[in-house]
């Protein structure tokens, strides 16, 4: 049994979240690439690999047609003597296959490195894969982040797994975030075109939103609706709610006692001003007045 193979692939799907069966099929291509890296592309035409999922063992052949006679083999790759074919399979008839069992140790050690390097790859490659599909669920959504290091056009945020930028543009005027602060963000969009790429912002309107859905309980169960939001990002908001049950005060729930909830938000946005009003039915009328003086 390879039980060193197992725990280590044990030890990918815990902590990494990269799936056993995708590496041990992965393993199974590498050995391939071994072979043909050996042997050569044509004598390895034929050759397969598996690997025991329970027991971690492995082992690589080559697959023979079997013919009558060594007299009919035509090509030594693909074909062998049923006299030859014996030795493996006692039972194998000619025109059946047969599976020659190539011996580790056959491969050398350039073949063994070649195969090595495929895992590595492999491994780098899944890591980045759930990274940007853990994040990529995250898109449009407020998350907590750490504040790593000013960069050319703005800021690097570390969000546990990876590291996002949010632009000079996307920051709320005024602000200086510091190493180390933890901050509240709004992943815009999560790109894995050329490597990945989240971009975060500090500005977006949507932030506010996502906020009080955390702090407000009826925004989050429903009751209370956000119906449109106006921002002037450091300066002030505005945004028009209203109530799905008579019983509840939208504006009411969203303030909270003595402020409590909307004070929370205030303090997250920098002292940003959040006037809470009663939806208008009149959408063009909230539009036109939101950001007006008051």
């Amino acid at each position: 049994m390879n039980k060193e193979l197992l725990e280590a692939l044990d030890l990918l799907e815990k902590e990494k979240q990269i799936s056993k069966e995708v590496m041990f099929e992965t393993i199974e291509t590498s050995l391939i690439a071994a072979c043909k890296n050996h042997f050569g592309k044509a004598d390895a035409a034929n050759m397969k690999a598996v690997v025991d999922r329970e027991t971690g063992d492995f082992m690589c052949f080559a697959v023979r047609q079997v013919v009558a006679t060594e007299e009919e083999v035509e090509d030594s790759t693909a074909q062998i003597s049923l006299e030859e074919a014996s030795k493996y399979n006692p039972d194998v008839q000619v025109d059946e296959t047969v599976n020659v069992e190539i011996k580790s140790k056959d491969f050398g050690r350039i073949a063994t490195q070649h195969a090595k390097n495929v895992i590595l790859q492999k491994i780098r490659e899944e890591e980045r894969s759930v990274v940007y599909n853990q994040y990529a669920g995250l898109e449009k959504e407020v998350v907590t982040g750490i504040v790593q290091r000013v960069v050319d056009r703005g800021v690097s945020i570390n969000l546990g797994k990876a590291d996002a930028l949010l632009l000079e543009s996307e920051m709320i005027k005024g602000e200086v975030l510091k190493p180390t602060q933890r901050v509240k963000v709004f992943i815009v969009e999560v790109s894995n075109r050329k490597g990945l790429r989240i971009t975060v912002s500090r500005t977006h309107p949507d932030l506010v939103k996502r906020l009080f859905e955390a702090e407000v309980t009826e925004i989050s169960d429903g009751t209370v609706e956000i119906m449109s939001i106006a921002r002037e990002a450091g300066s002030r908001t505005k945004m028009a709610v209203r109530s799905h049950d008579e019983n509840v005060d939208a504006v009411g729930a969203c303030v909270g006692m003595n402020g409590s909830r909307v004070n929370a938000i205030v303090d997250e946005l920098n002292g940003e001003k959040i006037d809470i009003v009663p939806w208008d039915e009149n959408p063009g009328k909230f539009i036109k007045n939101a950001l007006a003086p008051s």
